[in-house]
């Protein structure tokens, strides 16, 4: 019987258990999304009906200005077709160091979004692009006929605009089967000397993410009857040199409503941070849910975050 997350973290340190600090504060503005790519954890697509009001990012914006200097790392979905997108954008341009959108790169190619390369820019937003292969062939069976050519179409935009040279764009690869990522090392070096010789593209970093047992994922898995056997891998390969920089310990996650997870696979999982009353926490509780020591929500899926060199939202853990 394979042993538990919460066990096996606590043999390396019991205080792996614990939240450290808060550093970065994740939101999710919900499920709606152009595309609808087979890995997707959070089950996105064109019909997604969970989407963030005004009143929860308002919300946001409040506790950033409370809390100056936190990273801000948007996501979904497709961020940037959640009306409140452009509004936390502007609204949190004095209070974050650094404000991430993580974009599936499609979008930008969109009709009616051809501002959207020239308003990152101007925000001097971090992108962080999901690019799973720099092969069509890899990249269409996880996302779709033509979302190849429309990613190449939208990192030619960006680079155009300083992407890649003075402004940060990094690229992010997941496996297309149950597997792990290689090193990410060098596939970072396979994707410079390919993008590069094929388009002229340039970015600044690779980060490899491991798939989360979770969401599509996981119905792939389960058609493939490989389900028991992958969390078997996960766990199979952990590696306890991760267990310390697992990003739960210092981000929080905030979901479309305003609920706050130890990370957006929590979300998908419903395992909500709870308070001392047992309370499900939101935004407007982020203090209590950013105590220093306060228990995290883990469970078996968390093995995908400490698996062979680890994987967090910023790429691996001991690379």
């Amino acid at each position: 019987m394979t042993q538990t997350f919460s066990d096996r973290l606590k043999n390396v340190n019991p205080k792996f258990l614990s939240f450290d600090s808060l550093k970065t504060l994740q939101v999710n503005l919900g499920n709606l999304c152009n595309m609808a790519c087979v890995h997707c954890h959070v089950s996105a697509s064109p019909s997604g009906d969970k989407q963030m009001s005004r009143a929860v990012a308002e919300k946001i914006v409040a506790v950033l200005r409370q809390n100056p200097g936190l990273t801000l790392d948007l996501t979904g979905g497709c961020p940037e077709i959640n009306p409140q997108f452009r509004y936390l954008v502007e609204a949190t341009e004095p209070l974050s160091l650094c404000r991430i959108v993580r974009s599936n790169l499609t979008v930008v190619t969109e009709p009616g979004m051809e501002w959207l390369a020239d308003f990152y820019r101007q925000h001097r937003l971090v992108v962080f692009g999901s690019l799973p292969c720099y092969s069509a062939e890899n990249v269409e069976k996880q996302r779709g006929t033509g979302v190849f050519d429309k990613s190449i179409t939208a990192l030619k935009k960006l680079n155009s605009l300083g992407y890649g040279t003075e402004l940060e764009l990094n690229l992010v690869y997941n496996p297309g089967g149950p597997f792990l990522p290689g090193p990410q090392c060098d596939l970072e070096a396979a994707y410079r000397k390919e993008l590069f010789e094929n388009f002229g593209i340039l970015f600044t970093n690779l980060y490899t993410i491991t798939n989360a047992p979770i969401g599509r994922f996981r119905e792939y898995l389960e058609k493939k009857g490989a389900y028991e056997t992958y969390l078997k891998l996960l766990a199979d390969r952990f590696n306890p040199e991760t267990a310390g920089a697992i990003m739960c310990r210092s981000m929080i996650s905030v979901d479309w409503q305003g609920q706050l997870y130890n990370c957006d696979f929590n979300q998908v999982l419903g395992l909500p941070i709870r308070g001392r009353d047992g309370g499900v926490l939101t935004i407007d509780d982020l203090d209590e849910a950013a105590w220093t020591e306060s228990e995290l929500e883990l469970g078996q899926h968390c093995y995908c975050c400490t698996a062979g060199e680890g994987s967090s939202c910023t790429g691996s853990l001991a690379a």
